[in-house]
Order: C-alpha cells, then structure tokens, then sequence
C-alpha cells in the first residue's frame, strides 16, 4: 500500500466524478476505488505519497463544497485498513466482536483506522455505504478488552453527528459469524 490513503464522499454522482478527475490532474495519485453508492452518493479513495493526497484532497474539497458530504486523509494507515474495505482479511480471534456504524463512509473508514491502531483486533470489514443507505460500518474482532478498548477510542474519534451506533458482543455464537462472513 501507498504512504497515505485520501477519500471524497460527494452528494451526487456528477459533482463526485468531476472532483475525481480533478484530483487526479491535480497530484500523482492513483484511484484505490470510485464508484457511486447509495443513495446516490460518490465515493471515491485515492492512495500516493502524503502531500500528493492531500493536494487532491484540498482540491476536491475546494471543487464543489456544497455538494461534498465527508473526506479524510490518513498518512499512514493501518495496513488492514484497505483488505477490510475489499473484504479480504481472515477471521483469527473469535472472543468478541465490536461493530460501529457512522452515517458516512469517510468516518467509518478513520474510525476502522483507529480502532486497528489502538489495541490488538482484526479488522473484518469496513462496510462503505453499499446497500446501506449511505450509511457505512466497522466490524472487528479481538479479546474483549482489546475490541472494547478498540470501539471505545474509534467512537470517540468520529466526528460530532457522524456517530450512529455500537456494540460489542463477547463470545458470539459460531451461527453468527457464519452470517456475517
């Protein structure tokens, strides 16, 4: 993976495509993901070097302002972080899961950092708003003590009315996680 990771989430598909554009002719950077999701919403994730990302960034962010929901950037993230937006990361502890869901897919995303870089967890997933109404969430894994640690600082990280819920749940049945695999 690349030093930094950026995100766009735009309102509408017009104004987050063009912002994509943009940041690509803006700084060298590559297109990790870009696609619409609901409820027609633009995501778009750009990976390179820390002052490239945030160059694109800041020059999305100045494109269309009315029309950008959330972005971020992350220097450097933890290296589950992106296998957990594509789903591709195997299930090693089983003693908890902690879920947290946001109302956008930038917070989810830098809440699913946090909470990998605060205590020994495994990130399963990182949701992005697919399928989900535009809403977005982490599901991690760990010891109890690790995913509440893990939860507690991500919640405490996202920012102000972008927090929609969470939970912990210590030993889940084994029918569980054949339903969220």
């Amino acid at each position: 993976m690349k030093k930094a990771l950026g995100m766009i989430e735009f309102k509408t598909v017009a104004s987050g495509i063009t912002a994509t554009d943009l940041m690509l002719k803006t700084a060298n950077v590559e297109v990790v993901q870009a696609n619409p999701v609901c409820p027609g919403k633009y995501l778009a994730t750009i990976a390179g070097e820390i002052s490239s990302v945030k160059a694109a960034i800041e020059a999305a962010e100045r494109y269309n302002p009315s029309m950008l929901i959330d972005k971020f950037v992350l220097g450097n993230p933890h290296e589950s972080v992106q296998p957990a937006i594509c789903g591709a990361l195997e299930i090693k502890n089983k003693n908890a899961i902690g879920i947290l869901e946001t109302f956008t897919a930038a917070s989810a995303v830098v809440a699913a950092d946090t909470a990998a870089k605060t205590a020994l967890v495994d990130l399963i997933e990182v949701r992005l708003a697919k399928g989900m109404c535009g809403k977005s969430y982490i599901i991690l894994t760990g010891s109890v003590s690790s995913v509440t640690a893990a939860i507690e600082r991500a919640k405490a990280g996202v920012e102000d009315g972008m927090f929609l819920d969470s939970s912990i749940i210590a030993g889940p049945d084994e029918r569980l996680w054949e339903s969220i695999l």
